[in-house]
């Protein structure tokens, strides 16, 4: 009786053997295949990228391509004695070590002594797999090796995390970076190697392999293993992360906290949920802010996700659950992570991080931006000069000059007004340190000289309180270009009230050099000033100022 042959997964019978075969990876067969043939292959490759994207297979192509006896154009024949020892395992040309495994100084001293040893091959290779496993004695070991191996000896060393390798070996490498496969190519594979395996899938399932393959060829084709032996048909469960993300973007904690526990109750795992967060999350992101890209898995209900979210919310949202998702490592119950991120995102008051508050301040723009697209010019109301009384005293040229010009164009100021959205008015706590941080200094100097005096007090609206009346109405030529600058430094008309207040102290300001054009401002026309007349004593002036005392001589 036959001995029965074991089960070959597909990942493993339908491995690449030809640069041709490698998809997704043109960028590096095509390098590779090119150095072959003109006779440029370097002494030492270094190979990263994702898990199952070709590192390996990529690997021992080039061992074929290097001992083929038959090469066209830099292609293995994947027929001759070389290449079919290499393909099964058996040839003495090509060593391979798994590092995560043999990561000592030992396992790479044993190496580096058989480096130099001949094989029957015009080319010995050496394959280190995961090489960033490599301890750091072991590291330093093969430096020597790998800087000045012997003519015939390449090295390939292959890792998912090329940042943990030592900076002295990348840099006696050719780093060649490995990508994730697209969903169009991992469905064409897949479409491949069930009609060459003779397997009968449903076409809907072609397209659910692709997506749980997430970029991998090795992932896609044991998805379709494990599809082939439920029937030939993928049920694509529901994806929880859709109802969790709804749950961000309405700020439902509750909703999102609900969707999390059907997803767990349901046996999936908290980090997968944290992931698959993650890559929702993303391509809501891209398509928010890059609509032109062409990501995978895009519908509308991510985009409008995204949309409620805004670009703070969802940049905020990846940096929570990146970190939930590192978290979870150590963590003595992931989910608990996973749940106080969920918490985090849709309750922003509860969170005192920086990227919190930036995301209350993005939200509040968004809404006053919006309130400012509604809100339309006739709304507004009209902002009328204040003329002076008749009572008072005729004005210089120069104050004429400057009030007829106030009173004849209020309409820009008004405009300008009219163009902010409404709001809560600020109270006199926040205008008072406004006042006195910002918004004092940016006034022009004559009308700063003007208000310095003032105070805000308490009232409905702004207002600002003077010593005087003759004070107040002097301001009062200046009321609209102050409330210009109170609604552009809070971002909603701010109307302003001028009142005179007797208890106003002005605070004594350092001493500072006289503007000569500021006095004549302030003393109006010079030409209807009168004589004060004789100066009177010191002794008559406290009579008066004491009616009923009396003089008396000392002798």
């Amino acid at each position: 009786m036959p001995e029965e042959v074991a089960y070959q997964s597909l990942y493993r019978r339908f491995r690449p053997q030809t640069w041709s075969a490698v998809r997704g990876q043109d960028h590096v067969t095509l390098a590779l295949r090119n150095a072959v043939r003109d006779d440029r292959v370097g002494h030492a490759y270094l190979f990263s990228g994702p898990r199952g994207t070709g590192k390996t297979t990529s690997a021992r192509i080039l061992a074929k391509a290097l001992n083929c006896e038959k090469p066209i154009d830099g292609e293995p024949c994947d027929t001759c004695e070389s290449c079919a020892a290499i393909t099964s395992g058996a040839s003495l040309d090509v060593q391979e070590m798994d590092a995560a495994s043999n990561n000592g100084i030992d396992a790479i001293r044993d190496l580096v002594s058989r480096v130099a040893l001949a094989t029957p091959g015009r080319w010995k290779i050496y394959i280190i797999d995961e090489v960033h496993m490599l301890s750091a004695a072991a590291s330093n070991a093969l430096l020597k090796t790998l800087e000045e191996p012997p003519p015939h000896v390449v090295f390939v060393l292959a890792t998912t995390d090329p940042q943990k390798v030592l900076p002295t070996i990348r840099s006696r490498t050719q780093h060649y970076e490995f990508r994730l496969i697209s969903a169009e190519t991992l469905a064409e594979l897949t479409r491949d190697v069930a009609k060459d395996a003779g397997l009968k899938i449903d076409a809907s399932a072609i397209d659910v392999v692709a997506r749980r393959g997430a970029g991998s060829a090795r992932d896609a084709l044991s998805a379709l293993d494990q599809v082939a032996a439920s029937g030939g048909s993928a049920v694509d469960e529901a994806d929880p992360t859709v109802e969790i993300v709804a749950g961000l973007a309405a700020r439902d904690a509750g909703a999102a906290l609900v969707a999390t526990a059907k997803a767990l109750a349901s046996g999936r795992d908290a980090r997968r949920i944290g992931e698959a967060l993650l890559a929702r999350l993303r391509t809501g992101f891209l398509a928010l802010l890059a609509p032109e890209l062409d990501v995978d898995a895009r519908d509308d209900t991510i985009e409008d996700h995204a949309r409620q979210l805004g670009p703070a919310g969802t940049t905020r949202a990846l940096e929570v659950i990146g970190d939930a998702v590192t978290s979870m490592k150590e963590a003595v119950d992931a989910r608990v992570a996973l749940e106080t991120a969920l918490v985090r995102l849709c309750r922003s008051d509860l969170d005192v991080a920086p990227s919190a508050l930036l995301e209350r301040i993005d939200k509040l723009e968004r809404r006053l931006d919006n309130a400012g697209r509604a809100e339309t010019a006739a709304t507004a109301e009209p902002v009328k000069a204040v003329a002076p009384p008749p009572s008072a005293p005729r004005p210089s040229l120069r104050m004429e000059t400057r009030a007829t010009a106030k009173a004849e164009a209020p309409a820009p100021v008004a405009e300008a007004a009219a163009a902010l959205p409404e709001g809560d008015l600020p109270d006199r706590e926040t205008l008072t340190l406004a006042w006195a941080d910002t918004i004092l200094d940016q006034l022009k100097p004559n009308v700063k000289a003007k208000f310095r005096g003032g105070r805000w007090v308490d009232a409905p609206t702004p207002t600002f309180a003077l010593p005087t009346d003759i004070h107040r109405k002097r301001c009062d030529e200046f009321r609209l270009d102050v409330q210009e600058a109170l609604s552009k430094h809070f971002g909603v008309r701010v109307p302003l009230t001028l009142v005179t207040d007797g208890s106003t102290l002005t605070r004594a300001e350092p001493s500072r050099a006289v503007d000569k054009e500021d006095v004549v401002e302030d003393i109006g026309d010079v030409s209807e000033l009168e004589d004060a007349g004789p100066v009177a004593s010191g002794t008559a002036r406290l009579l008066e100022a004491f009616p009923g005392a009396v003089e008396e001589d000392q002798q």
